[in-house]
């Protein structure tokens, strides 16, 4: 008999005796502002509309696992399958409501107390939502448990950032339905009674991803990535040679592909389509779409447990690539135009390459690509199909490190750098180019430090790529000086954060001894160049040149 009983269900009804769980191989927390405003306006819509109506939220799909005694209470652990954006965000949105309700006043003193029953059960330990993933922080159950929660500002993941975010917001939402007139008690019992669920509980592995892929082809707001990996999932349980060992073997990939994608905006998106390029049958001159992204990968996967494995693993190779390419924050400068990015993870995925060869290779990619999207700034339509091919062969033909130095130098060629360097001359580097100049400065303070013998300090620079690249960039010559030279490259120097702020309105002169504190050898030389005549047009000629001479070598190839 099939398990499938679909019901429809209050959000009251939901929760009542149940524990809710959300397997490590899910996805992180990722909906973003966008997502949560329309959940609130669907909220305040709901209040204003006349009468008792009530409000279809979501679908949920759930695993029944089991069951768990609290006190006197039998309650039923669900594993979250479909649904766990929209579950966490309401549940973050009934904590706040928890810390504001009155509770000197006898009615808000019981909807508190039924309020944190319902987050956190009379165990004290078990909350109603046991375990979120990939929240290293434990942010989440520190904040059901204790209502605090740090800035969104302090979080080092995407997903860290989200939640933490999630969690500012539904606080924000509460006060503005203060303004609305929309008194907390009333809202809690729209939350409670008036927002419902198709609520799928069923208790076969197997058939949820059946039921989860169902629900998406009938237009279910799901993102590719995710629908491979419902796709692959049930390739696996169908299978005659599945195991629970297979099984697991297949959710630690995912966990650990989740892990990973969680960190960064947009990572799966392009993991997604990076993947499936770079195992397309011949070298293709085009990225496809994610929809067709997640057929090529499934296709390649036919009906075998054993190819499941081998394209997550996949999936998870070309993911650890991505993240290095976009953790690297040095070369943000670099990396905004996909076809280049593509190039950069398939030379990460090359494992059968030295160290020293990888760092050969990618500095000539960085010089190349540089060249072409930063100095002379062409956008993501050129060279389009002369990257996807080399990425595929990068990947799938095991060039060495010699043929992919001259096939990066063969794309550069169409680009000297003399005329490079002649588009940069005299024109307004600090504008629609503040990511590209915040790299080309870090690649002169690299020749500084190593043309006078000393470490280069990361430490310093760490603190400039956390920050927003205008926080850190300095005009030697004030923007406030009215000068129409102020954002050319030769009056345009990077700081520690905020220093630049602190300067502003100070002249060139009376900014040196400050350029010096900060121990960086371009501030120095600043500071020198300041010191030695009167700042204006002629020294920022002089400066500009100087820099483009270096540059001249610096990104030859």
């Amino acid at each position: 008999m099939i398990d499938i009983q679909p019901q429809l269900l209050t959000l009251s009804g939901l929760l009542s005796k149940r524990l809710f769980r959300i397997p490590q191989y899910q996805r992180a927390y990722s909906w973003h502002s966008r997502h949560r405003q329309d959940l609130f306006n669907d909220i305040v819509n709901t209040w204003r509309a006349e009468g008792d109506r009530q409000h279809f939220m979501a679908t949920v799909v759930g695993l029944r696992r089991e069951r768990r005694m609290i006190g006197t209470d039998e309650h039923q652990v669900v594993e979250i399958v479909d649904g766990q954006q929209r579950i966490t965000t309401v549940i973050l949105l009934l904590k706040a409501i928890a810390k504001i309700v009155n509770r000197s006043d006898q009615e808000g003193d019981r909807v508190g107390r039924e309020l944190d029953e319902t987050l956190v059960k009379p165990d004290k330990a078990s909350l109603l939502l046991l375990q979120t993933n990939h929240d290293i922080s434990n942010y989440f159950a520190d904040y059901l448990r204790t209502g605090n929660h740090p800035s969104s500002d302090l979080a080092t993941t995407q997903s860290d950032r989200e939640l933490l975010l999630a969690i500012e917001e539904c606080e924000q939402f509460l006060m503005s339905c203060s303004k609305e007139g929309l008194p907390v008690i009333d809202l809690v019992s729209l939350l409670k009674n008036r927002l419902t669920f198709v609520f799928h509980e069923i208790s076969d592995e197997a058939l949820v991803y059946t039921v989860f892929e169902v629900l998406n082809s009938r237009g279910l707001e799901v993102s590719w990535f995710d629908r491979l990996k419902s796709m692959l999932m049930a390739i696996v349980f169908e299978a005659k040679e599945n195991s629970p060992e297979i099984t697991r073997e297949v959710h630690t990939l995912w966990s650990d592909i989740y892990r990973c994608v969680g960190l960064r905006i947009g990572m799966s998106t392009e993991s997604l389509r990076f993947a499936a390029c770079l195992r397309e049958k011949a070298a293709p001159s085009r990225l496809p779409s994610e929809e067709d992204a997640a057929n090529i990968l499934r296709t390649r996967a036919k009906a075998s447990t054993a190819d499941v494995i081998e394209i997550t693993n996949w999936l998870k190779t070309v993911t650890a690539a991505m993240d290095k390419v976009l953790g690297d924050r040095r070369t943000r400068g670099v990396t905004r135009i996909v076809q280049a990015r593509l190039v950069a993870a398939a030379i990460h995925i090359r494992r059968d390459l030295t160290d020293g060869d990888r760092t050969e290779v990618l500095r000539r990619w960085e010089n190349v690509a540089f060249r072409m999207y930063g100095m002379f700034g062409l956008d993501a339509r050129y060279a389009v199909g002369d990257y996807i091919r080399l990425a595929w062969r990068v990947a799938n033909e095991n060039l060495d490190r010699d043929a992919i130095l001259k096939e990066l130098s063969s794309i550069g060629a169409q680009y000297p750098i003399t005329e490079a360097l002649e588009n940069l001359r005299s024109a307004d580097r600090y504008n629609g180019w503040q990511e590209e100049l915040r790299y080309f400065l870090f690649r002169y303070e690299e020749h500084l430090t190593k043309k006078a013998g000393q470490n280069f300090n990361n430490e310093q620079w760490n603190h400039i790529w956390i920050a927003n690249a205008s926080d850190s960039i300095e005009h030697i010559l004030p923007q406030s000086s009215g000068s129409d030279k102020v954002d050319r490259l030769g009056n345009l120097l990077l700081l520690p954060p905020k220093l630049n702020s602190k300067l502003r309105a100070l002249s060139p002169s009376k900014k040196s001894e400050e350029y010096r504190k900060t121990g960086l050898l371009i501030a120095g030389k600043a500071a020198d160049q300041v010191e030695s005549s009167r700042w204006g047009l002629g020294q920022i000629k002089i400066r500009e040149d100087e820099l483009l001479d270096w540059a001249k070598t610096e990104w030859a190839d």
